[in-house]
């Protein structure tokens, strides 16, 4: 269960990826917050530009590699508006970071894609424990999950 602090963040992941969308960018969002609470970093999607590996995990992954301790990239949280695809699952578990928190899942973004008449993503979705055995993850969270869905609903052109 997430306190209202963590919902707070999970919420600006999800803004954020709205902010992708109003960019003309596929709408996904995170926000890396250390183990003191402090926001860190946050990006958004930006593959609009043809580098599929924009996405807003990998970015955070890469700067906590820099700027982190690797006791720090431990206690810290990924907060992201859709479970990390298997590029950045693998990014984060290299580079050592701490728990997920997702809004939506792999599953999730597979039936809504489905669900649109649209092919599945290029890199199969997985969940994050498969591929990094152990990871604390929460998620989906219904309520944001809903919101995720209406934005990937208006990337393609579905206002209903």
């Amino acid at each position: 269960m997430l306190n209202e602090v963590e919902l707070g963040h999970l919420r600006r992941a999800v803004e954020l990826a709205a902010e992708a969308l109003a960019a003309g960018d596929e709408p996904f969002g995170s926000v890396l917050v250390g183990g003191d609470g402090t926001v860190l970093a946050e990006d958004r999607n930006r593959v609009g530009a043809g580098d599929h590996t924009r996405h807003p995990e990998f970015e955070l992954a890469r700067w906590a590699a820099v700027e982190l301790t690797p006791e720090a990239r431990a206690a810290a949280t990924v907060f992201t508006s859709t479970e990390h695809c298997p590029m950045c699952s693998t990014a984060h578990g290299w580079v050592g970071l701490g728990r997920i928190v997702y809004a939506s899942s792999s599953e999730q973004l597979g039936s809504w894609l489905a669900e649109l008449g649209l092919p599945a993503p290029p890199v199969r979705t997985l969940p994050i424990g498969d591929l990094v055995p152990g990871l604390q993850v929460a998620g989906p969270v219904p309520e944001l999950a809903a919101q995720v869905r209406a934005l990937h609903r208006r990337l393609h052109g579905r206002t209903d």
